[in-house]
């Protein structure tokens, strides 16, 4: 029997004031668990409502622990789909070329489920966990500037908001990371666009070639010449979510714009004709610049209490679903640290601790995100050859191209636990030592 871990919250020996800034996934998640450790937690939010917008997100097993620990798990799980194995096609003909089992696999191995859901369910159900705990929502709050001594922060309408600790969750265009920094930083184009589409699976169901794809709700992913395209399924089955992933064709300054199914289906005209059928039965459809951010030498303020997290700090590209994990785990490591706070006098050192844990994590999947169009998006040719040879080798090797089949990755992105961590982490503190990402030498050992 495999369960997933209950981490309890403590209750922090001092209560502080955190000014949380920026209310997506993972700065609801933040202000849910420093709630729960019993501080006072004051939520800004740029929009007139709390609310996501785009289609599907993945939830791997270490979001999971923190979803647990965080009393949200059982409402994200009436709303997710539990996909059972990740299927890896040729472009051209829809040939297999690698498979990755998930249902049971991931909670034996990981004590995790993976899941997939609508972000705005996702969202929603944080939301509600928020309130519930107690978390003071600020709405029309878009912070412009800070006063780092005084940590407090100020809006584009003129209100400000202080406390003992700013935490900084305002996204990959984040304003407090140019205020951290001392001069602009402003995200950069990445190249890629995202289109993501949506389809009445009933619709699927009308053509036999589709059968394959809907009978189990499993993530299919075709990996071709400059693009792929990943299919999974929403909200109960009832919808399927595309997610295509190609060069960047947006006009300057259009971050994102109305799609067709008619623009799909030029670009994939060589491809797979079971993507051509799909791509008929398109209901909605938008694109979506992808920007990131560079990496920085520091994400905490120099003297004052403030870090950013999430987005703000290491935004990534979507190639490994973990975009948004990572900004959870912050969260939790976050939590876990200021959940055993003595001290005033051990803010800064904290927010530098949850640096130093999360930071080398973090790098890892930004960049072998960024690593995966390399491998994904292969020419036809010797190397991409080779790179299908490699997916045949049973079971998976080191270095296996499928990504989440490679033992030793796998085991990185998957087999983490975040307020496991913390605990460590705090317990180094307290003796003096300097404490850093547990497995490094070894993820490094084995060529991450």
């Amino acid at each position: 029997m495999y369960t997933i871990p209950k981490h309890t919250i403590p209750e922090a020996p001092l209560k502080l004031t955190f000014v949380v800034v920026g209310a997506g996934l993972g700065g609801v998640s933040a202000a849910i668990g420093l709630r729960l450790a019993g501080h006072k937690v004051l939520l800004l939010e740029a929009a007139h409502e709390l609310a996501e917008v785009g289609a599907g997100i993945q939830i791997p097993p270490p979001s999971i622990k923190v979803l647990n620990a965080f009393g949200v798990l059982e409402q994200v799980e009436k709303v997710s789909i539990f996909p059972n194995d990740i299927h890896i096609h040729r472009w051209e003909d829809g040939k297999l070329l690698s498979q990755q089992n998930l249902v049971p696999y991931t909670l034996e191995k990981y004590n995790g489920h993976y899941l997939h859901i609508h972000r705005a369910d996702y969202h929603s159900a944080l939301v509600a966990r928020a309130y519930e705990v107690g978390v003071e929502v600020h709405l029309n709050a878009r912070v412009c500037s800070a006063d780092f001594e005084t940590s407090t922060v100020i809006t584009e309408a003129g209100q400000t908001f202080s406390g003992d600790v700013i935490i900084g969750y305002d996204g990959v265009k984040s304003c407090l990371r140019s205020l951290i920094l001392g001069r602009e930083d402003l995200a950069y184009n990445t190249g890629d666009l995202a289109y993501r589409a949506l389809i009445d699976v009933e619709k699927m169901k009308e053509y036999p070639e589709l059968t394959h794809l809907w009978t189990k709700p499993d993530i299919h992913f075709w990996w071709g010449p400059k693009m792929h395209v990943v299919l999974y399924f929403l909200q109960g089955g009832k919808t399927c979510n595309v997610v295509v992933l190609s060069p960047d064709t947006l006009p300057e300054n259009v971050f994102i714009q109305e799609a067709t199914k008619e623009e799909l289906l030029e670009i994939f005209a060589d491809w797979d004709p079971t993507l051509k059928t799909l791509f008929q039965l398109i209901h909605s459809t938008a694109k979506w610049r992808l920007q990131n951010s560079r990496e920085l030498d520091t994400w905490t303020h120099s003297t004052g209490n403030c870090i950013i997290l999430g987005d703000a700090s290491h935004a990534t590209l979507p190639y490994l679903a973990s975009g948004a994990s990572q900004a959870v785990e912050d969260a939790a490591v976050l939590t876990g640290l200021f959940s055993r706070i003595e001290s005033k006098s051990q803010i800064h050192e904290l927010l530098e601790l949850t640096e130093s844990l999360r930071k080398w994590r973090s790098t890892q999947v930004v960049q072998g995100s960024t690593n995966c169009q390399n491998i994904y998006h292969m020419l036809d040719g010797e190397s991409q050859v080779a790179r299908d040879a490699k997916m045949q080798i049973q079971p998976p090797a080191i270095g296996c191209p499928n990504r989440f089949a490679d033992p030793v990755f796998q085991n990185f992105l998957w087999g983490y636990d975040a307020l496991e961590e913390a605990e460590r982490g705090w317990k180094e503190f307290k003796e003096g030592r300097k404490a850093t990402y547990t497995y490094k030498n070894l993820y490094e050992d084995a060529r991450l």
